[in-house]
């Protein structure tokens, strides 16, 4: 009987143990995230979205007066170690080709949290679902 509980027990553990098992910091990456700040104007929001293939596309936006102005990047993405490197290809449609890269701090299925190394701005962010909207500008702006 003490066998069978053994065996049993040693089941139930063996897909907590097996290798692969644990997301990687670039699966971790992957998905849509939405925060708010840049280093010139911390009410700025971005979305950033990670897709699994590499590539990678992004929209800011800052509110003046109640209205929006509105950028986006496309590019590719890959992550180094704790560096997250984007090659950025486009601004706004136009050829604009440059590396940025950030220091991962800590990143999760919820949280983001990464520093650009050019100027140590620290940005936050959270995840959010592919479909998720840039927020409307509010009058207060």
């Amino acid at each position: 009987m003490k066998r069978w509980v053994f065996a049993l027990l040693l089941l139930l553990a063996l897909p907590l143990s097996q290798p692969g098992q644990a997301q990687t910091l670039t699966q971790r990456m992957a998905g849509s995230w939405f925060g708010t700040g840049q280093p010139d104007d911390r009410s700025e929001m971005f979305i950033d979205t990670f897709n699994a293939d590499g590539s990678f596309r992004n929209q800011h936006r800052w509110c003046r007066q109640g209205k929006a102005s509105d950028l986006s990047e496309t590019g590719r993405w890959r992550v180094v170690g704790n560096i997250l490197n984007i090659s950025i290809a486009t601004v706004s449609g136009q050829p604009q080709p440059r590396e940025d890269r950030y220091r991962i701090n800590a990143v999760d299925g919820k949280t983001q949290d990464y520093t650009f190394l050019a100027n140590s701005f620290n940005y936050k962010a959270r995840k959010v679902d592919g479909k998720f909207p840039m927020p409307p500008c509010d009058l207060s702006s």
